[in-house]
């Protein structure tokens, strides 16, 4: 989806709400659309400040969580309690090299079975695109 695709279907989304689309909130989907990946809220933040220097870092925050309830933006956690945003595209599941930090998108279906066994055994639902998965990468397992 290209940006102008984004931005018209967090307009609707957003129009569907009752709400809309402001200028933090245009500036804070341009800035994710732009360096596609992952970012924390700081990093976003910049990114609109170079836009835009009148958008509060407030204001960024809350276009954030605005788009993480529509679905558009998701989030992360990362290492020691970091959070990171991403545009929504689809949901993945995620796990980072305790060594060097690489992120790395893994098939969304990677722990389909675990989920399922201990949906099974406990009744418990997991949500494995929540929080990235521990453990070294093939580089840092090899040197």
């Amino acid at each position: 989806m290209d940006a102008d695709q984004l931005l018209a279907r967090a307009a609707a989304d957003l129009h569907a709400r009752g709400e809309r689309m402001t200028v933090p909130r245009r500036a804070v989907l341009q800035a994710l659309a732009e360096s596609p990946g992952h970012r924390t809220v700081e990093e976003i933040a910049a990114a609109v400040a170079e836009r835009d220097p009148a958008v509060a870092r407030a204001s960024v925050y809350r276009s954030i969580d605005a788009f993480v309830a529509l679905g558009i933006v998701a989030h992360v956690h990362v290492g020691h309690g970091t959070t990171v945003y991403h545009l929504a595209a689809d949901d993945r599941v995620y796990a980072q090299c305790r060594r060097c930090g690489t992120l790395v998108a893994l098939p969304t279906g990677v722990l389909a079975s675990a989920g399922e066994a201990f949906a099974e055994a406990h009744g418990f639902t997991l949500d494995p695109t929540h929080v990235a998965l521990s453990g070294v990468c093939a580089r840092c397992a090899a040197s």
